[in-house]
């Protein structure tokens, strides 16, 4: 597409919806704005392409098509079979995978759609049926007790989440907590690095149906050849959750023992974060699972997005392109820079480093809270989100970590030089934000202290290393 054609689309759609919603236009202009002035360091984040953002514009929205592929239970669905069925080729040729459902709206979903298969065999129970006519949320912990032994009580073995894991690796708080009973692995106390004989040994304990590989702030690679070799030893199924680092394995970054879909049963991912895409989830799978899989709706899903499916086939597209590799590798080397940068400056990384797209700072070194480190850094126009760190004091609200990521700024062109600057803003305002107090004097773990001079010339420092990257190059809006 040319820049014109770029410029022309957004400009024409703005108009459009100006015309009915003046505020709503607006707010898009903003977001633009705004993405295009700050140091986008959240590792969940990308920025799709222009023609990933027009494809989820579009009349598949109007559509309704539960089903899969060629049996759908509306008519008329002959054009949504057609995107859907491309994305899921893309997915399987991009991946290796034997069969891919692309219908997922979220990872959560994906990961729903992921647990309910490898259950699949036991949902006719006089439990599930019981509890099918009342609401859930209205089940208490004793029906939720009764409902699992009834699904044979099983069990889910996962990454803890002060070690990198996910809420819906079977944690209390998200719905796969409540339909396993779940048991974590965490990381070496000393390394911070997953110890493959503890999760065996664990495994052994516990005996998993589920065995979860993947993280969300985990900034090393997993070893998932031997993560199959302990679900098999217990009879578990293995599932990876690569939302985080799908664009990754993608790009060939991670082959091997270190890429997921030739080693698990099932494999779910987001399309968004490193993969680039339109915001949504996939399930990857062996062929014994791609019938369960495939009935995903209406099992977990409401009617599938086809607006995003069409999205999902363009996303995959570009991501078979000899330069999406490019770019992966890209991310890889600028996280590892900024990871460095960060060090030489005295800051305490999570396991001393990064091998992917992520790098975890345990901010206690600098006398303050997860919660005071990003909303100092986003006072100074650099955008990050808190963590947990291991073992982390101050709990998963407050935390003691800020985690960072470089696909975002990849995309923009930054490289290993920039990210060294980078470092060098963080650690500035990381090292200038002093802990606040209550009104009691006792000390705050949200209350900060910042010289706004400076996190005004931060952030123009930030929007000047930015400048020769500019976001959207091809989009003029005025």
């Amino acid at each position: 597409m040319s820049r014109n054609a770029e410029s022309t689309a957004f400009r024409s759609a703005l108009e459009v919806i100006r015309a009915v919603e003046p505020r709503v236009a607006d707010a898009i202009g903003a977001e633009l704005t705004d993405q295009r002035e700050s140091l986008k360091l959240i590792a969940s984040e990308n920025y799709a392409s222009p023609a990933t953002l027009l494809a989820m514009g579009n009349w598949f929205s109007d559509k309704y098509a539960e089903g899969t592929v060629g049996r759908r239970f509306y008519a008329g669905c002959q054009n949504v079979d057609t995107v859907e069925a491309l994305a899921a080729e893309h997915a399987r040729e991009l991946f290796g995978a034997a069969h891919a459902y692309v219908q997922p709206h979220s990872g959560i979903d994906a990961n729903l759609v992921a647990f309910w298969a490898v259950l699949a065999d036991r949902v006719e129970s006089p439990a599930l049926k019981k509890a099918q006519v009342r609401q859930v949320n209205d089940l208490t912990e004793a029906d939720w007790f009764a409902l699992r032994r009834e699904l044979g009580n099983q069990r889910m073995l996962g990454m803890s989440l002060d070690a990198g894991g996910h809420l819906t690796h079977g944690f209390r708080p998200n719905i796969s907590g409540k339909m396993f009973d779940q048991r974590s692995y965490g990381t070496d106390p000393a390394t911070g690095l997953i110890d493959y004989d503890r999760v065996a040994e664990a495994a052994r304990e516990f005996k998993p149906l589920i065995l979860v590989g993947g993280y969300s702030a985990y900034p090393r690679k997993v070893n998932f050849r031997i993560l199959r070799e302990i679900a098999d030893s217990v009879g578990a199924t293995f599932m990876v959750d690569m939302a985080h680092f799908a664009g990754l394995v993608a790009g060939k970054v991670f082959t091997g023992d270190f890429d997921p879909v030739p080693h698990a049963h099932i494999v779910t991912t987001t399309t968004h974060k490193s993969l680039r895409g339109p915001r949504g989830g996939m399930v990857l799978c062996q062929p014994e699972l791609a019938d369960q899989v495939d009935r995903g709706c209406p099992m977990v899903l409401g009617g599938p997005l086809p607006h995003v499916m069409a999205a999902k086939a363009v996303a995959l597209a570009e991501a078979r392109r000899p330069e999406f590799a490019d770019y992966a590798q890209r991310i890889v080397d600028n996280a590892q820079a900024l990871a460095e940068g960060l060090l030489r400056r005295g800051a305490k990384l999570v396991t001393g480093g990064t091998d992917n797209h992520l790098a975890l700072i345990d901010v206690s070194g600098y006398g303050l809270t997860g919660r005071q480190a990003e909303q100092a850094l986003l006072d100074s126009g650099i955008v990050t989100n808190r963590n947990s760190v291991p073992q982390d004091p101050n709990g998963a609200w407050y935390t003691s970590g800020i985690r960072i990521g470089t696909p975002a700024l990849t995309t923009r062109g930054l490289g290993t030089a920039e990210m060294d600057q980078t470092a060098e803003l963080i650690h500035t305002v990381l090292t200038q934000t002093t802990a606040g107090a209550n009104a009691d004097g006792t000390p705050s773990k949200a209350k900060y202290t910042l010289d706004p001079a400076l996190a005004d010339k931060i952030s123009r420092q930030a929007t000047d290393l930015l400048a020769p990257h500019p976001l959207y190059p091809g989009i003029d809006l005025s």
